[in-house]
């Protein structure tokens, strides 16, 4: 007996993925049976919730059409049923079963490839949130509809920046960075081309070496990134803080005195808005540092903080933000990963919620101060209520403002706290960051994977991303929690430790390689779905390992080589075609190290459903093999040289190879 059945594939469900509430959902199973055996019922099961499940079945109908031609075999049965989705936003899972006249039972439940088919089972598949069963059922996110995306984030590309390390502004002084919030186990780096500190003072490593990039570097440095084709800039925190990275954050309500002031942070959102770039700010609110107003561990701030609340029983208005304990006659509290310098807080506190999501808390000010959004902080570690207050305050405070989600799995079924979350249902984020993308596009140009496996697994984000999500995920290559990319796909594995880490760099042999698959793998991120995402240095070529190596200081004097001329030409052309984030999508080719993709828009409208001028089809092919590929794809032929990525329209055409750029308009040549 032979069953199809495809999730990616109309013929078999329609429509393709993720859905709106109360949508319908029509669903084919094809059987074929060398003896004509029928099965005596066949069933369709499913289950529909999100932290709790409701289920149920129903019967499929044989169909005796015979117009009705299964496309994996024509001569096999059709059984099909329709149902409406629920009325709010959940998961849907579903799979088959089929009851023969001998009396087995077999379930067809999804297959553990993930390329959207099935296999047959003799137990039905696990749908709960912590099963660790290998039988899944097919999904469909159910998701209620919610505004588009505003134009400025829409189709853009964006550029993460590590705020400590991008520039110095013209108002730099190394005295004033001394003096400005002196601490002992603070280390100031007088040259900005030192390399990292990875030893700290006698408290060890804190990630608390500074070399003073400001927020008025960024804003002098504006040019240079709307030369790059950017518009969304998405700073790492900027609030006052502890450390360099600032995720132990100090006081919400300043910046960072290191990187300015509130009338710096205004002037920057000011002019990078008359250049049309968008400001998402970083918003941790999972977790406060130890030396801040609100714990004061160290005794630093004039106020009493909780720390000093639990120790003596004095009045600290931030007493209920964090939970303390005793243990062994110790003083203890909840903290983020254990990590004592970054105290825990109660999101269901009603005090840190006011404060945070108040009519003047602290989101609502950063919004009226100029951000365009937020970036949120380990999404999965915040509960959900508190997520949909925060979406809902932001929206309300700034309509056209963004939440970004920091999750690092397939978000649509996301499993934190024990069940599945919230977060691309409509109701709390309206995209998250592209991780996924970014460890399958990785695996792919380090040769660790094949084309069709890439496929397959970008693939299922569009299966099971709404929309908007889809469109809005922002497809990274590179950031300040990963290896940067041309260390990923050309230099050694990580060997673990930080001072070999630190020895460790690129041969001249692994940087040409590397930058040549950073010129490829970038073209291949402006131009297919998503909302790409350069992390400052990436188009120089800076290399490092994790934490802090990917958090070097930018070399300036490298702006000119042609590996970053290459990515600005590339990105301002990118700039004036936004359709490249949100048309339509084909694999026609993914095999071995060669792929073919086709973009285009469906009756002229982009997955969005949005009608937009038409530029016609573009043929995305990439060939990372040692010898030319050739393909022919809708009766036009294409020869691919080794190592280079074509992308031919009907009136223009990009090629980019390991060690160049050529874009053409017929005759002309652009850039």
């Amino acid at each position: 007996m032979q069953i199809y059945h495809h999730s990616r594939e109309a013929w078999f469900r329609s429509p393709y993925g993720a859905r709106p509430v109360a949508d319908y959902l029509r669903l084919r199973l094809a059987i074929f049976s060398k003896n004509q055996q029928t099965p005596l019922d066949v069933r369709l099961h499913y289950a529909y919730g999100l932290e709790r499940f409701a289920t149920s079945s129903c019967q499929l109908e044989l169909r005796q059409d015979p117009e009705l031609v299964c496309p994996a075999n024509p001569d096999a049965q059709v059984w099909e049923t329709q149902l409406y989705l629920p009325t709010t936003g959940c998961l849907f899972f579903y799979w088959f079963e089929l009851r023969l006249i001998s009396g087995r039972v077999f379930y067809y439940v999804r297959g553990q490839a993930g390329d959207g088919r099935g296999v047959l089972s003799a137990r039905p598949p696990q749908y709960e949130a912590l099963s660790a069963s290998p039988l899944r059922p097919w999904q469909v996110t159910v998701y209620e509809p919610v505004a588009t995306l505003p134009d400025w984030y829409l189709g853009r590309l964006m550029y993460q920046i590590f705020p400590d390390r991008f520039r110095r502004g013209p108002d730099f002084s190394e005295t004033r960075m001394r003096e400005v919030r002196p601490a002992r186990e603070r280390i100031y780096h007088s040259d900005w081309n030192e390399d990292v500190d990875i030893n700290g003072r006698e408290e060890g490593y804190l990630a608390a070496d500074f070399f003073g990039g400001t927020l008025s570097g960024i804003r002098e440095k504006l040019d240079y990134l709307a030369d790059l084709g950017v518009e969304i800039l998405y700073l790492n925190p900027i609030f006052m803080a502890r450390s360099n990275h600032r995720y132990d954050t100090a006081d919400y309500e300043k910046v960072d005195p290191m990187l300015g002031d509130e009338y710096e942070f205004q002037s920057l959102c000011r002019e990078a808005k008359e250049r049309g770039i968008g400001i998402l700010l970083d918003g941790v609110f999972s977790h406060t540092g130890a030396d801040s107003r609100y714990f004061n561990r160290y005794g630093r701030f004039p106020e009493v903080g909780a720390w000093q609340s639990a120790a003596t029983g004095a009045y600290s208005p931030w007493s209920s933000w964090y939970q303390f304990r005793l243990e062994q006659g110790q003083m203890r509290y909840d903290c983020w990963w254990n990590f004592p310098e970054l105290p825990a807080v109660r999101e269901q506190d009603l005090a840190f919620r006011h404060y945070i999501l108040g009519p003047d808390g602290i989101v609502r000010r950063w919004l009226r101060l100029g951000a365009s959004g937020f970036r949120i902080d380990v999404s999965d570690e915040l509960p959900d209520d508190f997520l949909r207050e925060l979406y809902s305050v932001t929206k309300d405070e700034k309509p056209d403002a963004i939440i970004l989600g920091e999750v690092w799995e397939d978000a649509s079924a996301k499993v934190s706290y024990g069940h599945y979350r919230d977060f691309l249902l409509g109701r709390s984020h309206d995209c998250v960051m592209g991780y996924v993308f970014r460890d399958a596009v990785t695996a792919f140009f380090r040769g660790e994977i094949a084309a069709d496996q890439l496929m397959t697994c970008l693939e299922s984000l569009r299966e099971h991303y709404p929309p908007t999500a889809y469109v809005g995920s922002m497809n990274l290559l590179s950031s300040h929690d990963i290896s940067r990319f041309i260390t990923a796909v050309a230099g050694a594995p990580d060997p673990g430790e930080r001072r070999l880490q630190q020895q460790l760099r690129l041969t001249e042999a692994e940087r040409r390689r590397g930058e040549g698959l950073i010129r490829l793998a970038t073209a291949f991120q402006y131009l297919t779905p998503g909302t790409p995402s350069l992390y400052y240095g990436d188009e120089i070529g800076m290399e490092g390992y994790r934490d802090p190596f990917n958090r070097r200081t930018f070399d300036w004097e490298k702006v000119g080589e042609p590996l970053a001329q290459d990515l600005a030409r590339l990105g301002r052309w990118r700039r004036e075609r936004p359709f490249f984030g949100t048309a339509g999508i084909t694999w026609l080719v993914a095999s071995g190290r060669v792929l073919c993709i086709k973009r285009f828009l469906e009756g002229g409208r982009d997955l969005l459903g949005r009608e937009i001028p038409d530029p016609g089809n573009y043929y995305l092919l990439l060939n990372l093999q040692d010898t030319t590929a050739h393909l022919t794809v809708d009766e036009r032929s294409f020869r691919v040289p080794a190592d280079t990525l074509q992308l031919v329209g009907e009136t223009e055409s990009l090629v980019m190879s390991f060690s160049s750029l050529e874009i053409s308009d017929g005759s002309v040549r652009l850039g």
